[in-house]
């Protein structure tokens, strides 16, 4: 557990006669024991849940920048829009027929001249709100967010109560929300401050003029709050980030049973890896009828080779065992009239060295080959005989 899940902190007051206590439990994190880092396997079920750590910050500011560059672009458009749309209203008040006709006319009008004024922006905004998105997290789409689930609704006002005030994330969104309220606050102080004395020439100058000045001024407070939004959007990140891997941390027990799930019980792999070993062991048996030699240690090892000059370049270990695989490896050898020769050193290399079905070793070839000359000189005398 975290220092902050374990130490409690206590605040002395000034006075001698009484003390404050404040427990930083309630800011612990809210599943107890949940101590062991999530797996990949957990990271991945959470993500395609739509879990994901992620800040609002960046969205937002990059949605500011991408609504404002779309409006000084499209400025000459709207303004001539707006403008087109105010003569004619003004102009034409006085022959205005105002019926049910008329007005649904005029509505449909109007939609479709502010429809074209906001699509420019709207599919900014859209665009930005994606791209703040999935740079943060990548391209996922999950539905998971939008199932409505009746078991995670518990009423506990302890936990409630918890979450309410003493949440590390609404500790943090508090901040944020301060934070928000000060810094586009003192900005807004600053960019007025520095051209108050154009904010005060506005009734002495024409309505575009101080259109203009006005809307200069509001575009410098919006760029730097978005630029103070930006900076947020680091630490809050770094925060998110903690935080989701805390949400998501394990307790001892669910990373057995995630392992028992991803690799299987203990008990069935510890079968199945003792039923592998009995089929190799199968397999091995039914090959050392096929061996040319059996080096032996005499009774601790015992190794079979097998020499087929078209098709191994070397001798090849076809089986090996050892205490009573080896006796047993031996019986077969002598039951098939297969040569054993007694070897310590080489049957010892040979086991540990080679496994079943490797060709042996370079730098054994020479002891290998004095095995084989005995094996031919064997083969050749019963032959003469």
């Amino acid at each position: 557990m975290k220092w902050y899940e374990d130490i409690n902190l206590q605040i002395l007051s000034l006075h001698t006669s009484s003390a404050i206590v404040f427990d930083l439990q309630l800011f612990a994190a809210e599943d107890e024991g949940r101590t062991e880092e999530p797996t990949e396997k957990k990271l991945r079920e959470a993500r395609e849940k739509g879990q994901v750590a992620k800040t609002e910050e960046l969205p937002q500011a990059l949605v500011v920048i991408f609504a404002m560059i779309t409006i000084v672009v499209f400025c000459g458009f709207i303004f001539e829009t707006i403008i087109r749309m105010m003569h004619y209203y003004l102009t034409s008040f006085s022959h205005f027929q105002l019926t049910e006709r008329s007005l649904f006319h005029e509505a449909i009008a109007t939609g479709i001249e502010s429809f074209k004024i906001l699509l420019p922006i709207f599919v900014a905004t859209v665009i930005a709100a994606l791209l703040g998105n999935i740079a943060q997290v990548g391209f996922q789409i999950s539905t998971h967010p939008l199932k409505f689930d009746l078991s995670k609704i518990k009423f506990d006002p302890a936990t409630m109560a918890r979450k309410i005030f003493f949440s590390r994330q609404v500790a943090m969104n508090l901040f944020k929300s301060i934070f928000k309220v000060v810094v586009i606050g003192f900005v807004c102080y600053l960019v007025i401050s520095n051209d108050f004395d154009e904010l005060i020439k506005t009734p002495d100058i024409s309505v575009g003029l101080a259109f203009q000045n006005i809307s200069i001024i509001a575009l410098k407070i919006i760029i730097w709050s978005t630029v103070c939004l930006l900076v947020l959007s680091i630490p809050d990140y770094i925060f998110q980030k903690r935080e989701y891997i805390e949400s998501l941390k394990m307790t001892k027990q669910e990373l057995k049973e995630e392992w028992k799930e991803t690799v299987g019980d203990p008990h069935v792999r510890a079968r199945l890896q003792e039923m592998q070993r009995e089929l190799i062991m199968r397999n091995m048996i039914r090959e050392v009828p096929k061996a040319d030699v059996v080096v032996t240690n005499p009774t601790h090892f015992a190794i079979a080779m097998r020499y087929e000059p078209e098709a191994m370049y070397a001798p090849m270990v076809i089986a090996k065992g050892v205490d009573a695989m080896a006796l047993r490896i031996r019986q077969i050898a002598l039951d098939n009239n297969i040569l054993v020769i007694e070897n310590r050193p080489l049957a010892q290399e040979l086991y540990q060295r080679v496994e079943v079905g490797d060709i042996i070793p370079e730098d054994l070839f020479y002891a290998v080959s004095l095995i084989y000359a005995e094996v031919y000189k064997k083969r050749n005398y019963k032959a003469a005989i």
